[in-house]
């Protein structure tokens, strides 16, 4: 069977920036069916009408990888949740599960259950950085960690890429995914 893996990109991001392009290259190579979806309505729309499309719009089974970012990495909290079956690995780089800012977070549920998430999310990492400058830091992974389990890693490296963060690979998620 094919393995699956779908990349996530984060609030008013793009699937052609920063590692997105070089992590399906490493991925494509290693034999993936590798998606890298464009969504603009990330952290845009609200998550109640914003989560089913995304799950009309990808097949997700025991061979899928998910891995998401900033925003994309608070969807895959809602995306777990509301499975049919669970994944093989979810990698959340950046991620959050509480509002880490002033701004709005729509991409975040009012609660969430943790347990289907963790029966769901496979073998579950967190990588988050000690200097975030959104507040999706070192502090969110561990309280996703807390509930979830999983793997959690703390880096100094910002926001694993921004507009102004240059971060055209990622050895270290090469390197996580089976």
């Amino acid at each position: 069977m094919t393995k699956n893996a779908i990349i996530f990109h984060g609030t008013g991001g793009h699937p052609d920036v920063i590692w997105y392009p070089w992590l399906d290259r490493q991925l494509s190579a290693r034999g993936y069916r590798v998606e890298r979806p464009h969504y603009p309505g990330i952290n845009v729309e609200p998550i109640t009408e914003f989560l089913p499309r995304v799950l009309a719009s990808h097949d997700f089974d025991t061979d899928t990888v998910l891995v998401g970012h900033s925003g994309g990495a608070a969807l895959l909290l809602a995306l777990l949740e509301h499975l049919q079956a669970p994944v093989a690995q979810a990698i959340l780089v950046a991620g959050y599960a509480t509002r880490v800012n002033e701004s709005d977070e729509p991409v975040l549920q009012d609660s969430y259950d943790w347990d289907r998430i963790r029966s769901n999310a496979g073998d579950i990492s967190f990588i988050n950085s000690i200097t975030a400058p959104y507040g999706c830091d070192a502090t969110q992974g561990r309280l996703m960690f807390d509930r979830l389990g999983g793997t959690q890693i703390i880096r100094d490296d910002g926001h694993f890429g921004d507009y102004n963060q240059q971060y055209d690979t990622f050895e270290l998620l090469d390197r996580l995914i089976r």
